[in-house]
């Protein structure tokens, strides 16, 4: 019913049945800033070491590797230990490195992701998949 409500209002849409996307209103009801050009750009933007994110296993154990950009980001994800995973998640660490970069709505889908409270491989494909589909999105965004 509250979705029927939010698709009446334009919120949402449902391209296909039994699956529903945020309209730009929606977004914009939500707070989440319209992307253009420009800032699909500086998302997508390879950083300084100093504000690459960098995977650790524990507090004070780093892992010596570290995502350059939300394309690398994404490589890294496949390869990095789950356990390396489910601790930033839990430190939302991964959340505040993407509001560093600029991008609110991968922020929030993060967060949303955590409240799910997965683990291990299935928390890793979560992840994967939300960051893989935003980089897309930006990438299309960028180029046109």
């Amino acid at each position: 019913m509250h979705l029927l409500g939010l698709t009446k209002m334009q919120y949402v849409s449902s391209p296909e049945k039994g699956f529903y996307i945020i309209t730009e209103k929606g977004k914009k009801s939500l707070g989440i800033p319209e992307v253009d050009k420009q800032k699909a750009t500086e998302i997508l933007k390879y950083l300084p070491m100093e504000k690459s994110f960098h995977f650790y296993a524990d507090i004070g154990k780093p892992l010596d590797i570290f995502a350059t950009s939300l394309s690398d980001f994404c490589d890294k994800i496949q390869k990095i230990d789950s356990s390396s995973i489910e601790f930033h998640v839990r430190r939302g660490d991964f959340e505040a490195w993407f509001t560093s970069i600029g991008d609110v709505e991968l922020t929030r889908k993060t967060l949303l992701v955590k409240e799910q409270k997965m683990l291990g491989e299935e928390l890793r494909r979560k992840l994967q998949d939300i960051v893989r589909k935003r980089f897309d999105e930006l990438a299309s965004i960028r180029s046109s």
